[in-house]
């Protein structure tokens, strides 16, 4: 008598199917969470804020231990209330200097580019105006400020003037490196591929040139506020149209130093503002292409 061959389990019906225990689905891995003082973004708010409240704080213990007169060096105590109770004079003071600043900066910003522009159509242009440029960079701005106040009646645009010529070097500098800056390869490909100068100027250059521009701009905004407060001082303006640079000589006759701290704190929190503010624009232009500003090192 034959031993039947062993036969495999019948499938289950539809219904029995639908009456077993669905399958556990694995668990999706979790990433793991970031601290939130090992943020990237975070630390550079914390640190520098940390540095900054230890410096104020050895300031004023300074300033108590040993007793020193405000005249002499003002507290940190007492270079803010002053700013409270002068505000009235020092934010309308700080506004005309922002006012210079940015008016400036735009300045040096469209005639740089365009200067830049023209550099790298032929290398015998950059060639030969390029040692100018040089020249507006290495002369002193308090040197040529009296001729350009002279020059022009107006005191707002000389000083304008005068401060968009310290902040139109590195723009000129960075942008014309920046266009220069083209991968040999996709140079060749653009030749090949017979493009005109003004393809090859907005599908390639541009882009390769939009890190150091940005770069140029993060030194140009520091630059062009001290410009300005370095035109404000020869100028010597005063009454409505007065800057900051005004409060600081009027403070400084009448040796009001707690006043005169309180201008610099405000112009110095004014060019931190300028370089956070391109920082950012940086940030928004490159961030989702570029590598310098996707390393988290």
């Amino acid at each position: 008598m034959s031993t039947p061959y062993p036969t495999a389990p019948a499938a289950p019906a539809p219904a029995e199917r639908s009456a077993q225990p669905a399958r556990a689905k694995a668990p999706k891995p979790v990433a793991a969470r970031v601290p939130l003082m090992a943020q990237p973004r975070v630390q550079r708010v914390v640190y520098p804020l940390l540095v900054g409240l230890v410096l104020i704080a050895l300031w004023q213990g300074l300033v108590t231990a040993m007793e020193l007169p405000p005249y002499l060096v003002p507290s940190p105590l007492l270079m803010l209330k002053t700013l409270f109770t002068d505000w009235a004079a020092l934010g309308g003071s700080l506004w005309v200097t922002v006012k210079i600043t940015v008016l400036a900066f735009a300045v040096a910003t469209v005639a740089g580019v365009l200067i830049s522009f023209l550099f790298v159509q032929s290398k015998r242009i950059e060639t030969a105006l390029f040692p100018y440029a040089v020249l507006l960079q290495v002369t002193p701005i308090v040197a040529v400020a009296p001729l350009i106040i002279i020059w022009v009646k107006d005191p707002t645009a000389s000083m304008v003037i005068c401060a968009a010529l310290v902040a139109l070097f590195p723009i000129i500098s960075n942008t014309t490196l920046g266009l220069r800056s083209v991968e040999p390869d996709l140079q060749s490909y653009f030749q090949l591929n017979r493009a005109t100068r003004m393809q090859t100027l907005l599908r390639l250059r541009i882009p390769s040139a939009l890190p150091y521009f940005f770069g140029g701009l993060r030194i140009s905004s520091g630059l062009a506020l001290i410009g300005a407060v370095v035109a404000e001082f020869v100028a010597g303006t005063g009454g409505q149209g007065a800057g900051l640079a005004y409060q600081i000589l009027q403070a400084g006759f009448q040796l009001n130093i707690p006043r005169m701290f309180a201008a610099l704190l405000l112009i110095s929190l004014t060019g931190v503002a300028l370089f956070a503010l391109m920082a950012w624009g940086t940030r928004l232009a490159l961030g989702s292409w570029h590598a310098s500003e996707n390393s988290h090192d």
